[in-house]
């Protein structure tokens, strides 16, 4: 459960980001399943992050620092760079940088709100 509240709230978030990026441009169906996909997976590889996390510390400095390592980790670099070989403007590569670390900040505190169990062995 606390996967697909985490996806809902990303693809709320990806939605409105979506609406003022292009307003002149309304998603797709493929668009919206293709990023239900995403959202999911992005979701699900957080949360099992934060089950693997060290038990020693806050849980919500865990779960946001969490987010920050994947976010600055994985994302920025695999997205500034094919977005400035596309040759898109940097600002538009920094609003869409920060448009992923809004998502997995809030898909960290969702998850970490409802708590995360891990599966059973």
């Amino acid at each position: 459960m606390p996967i697909l509240l985490a996806t809902l709230v990303g693809l709320i978030i990806g939605l409105g980001y979506f609406l003022v990026a292009t307003p002149d441009e309304r998603p797709t169906l493929d668009f919206m399943v293709l990023t239900a996909i995403a959202e999911f997976w992005l979701a699900a590889i957080l949360a099992g992050a934060l089950i693997l996390a060290p038990q020693q510390g806050d849980p919500w400095v865990m779960a946001i620092g969490t987010a920050v390592i994947i976010w600055i980790g994985f994302i920025v670099p695999v997205l500034l760079i094919t977005q400035r070989f596309r040759g898109l403007p940097g600002p538009m590569a920094a609003a869409d940088s920060l448009h992923w670390l809004v998502v997995m900040l809030a898909q960290a505190a969702v998850m970490q709100t409802l708590g995360l169990i891990a599966p059973p062995v």
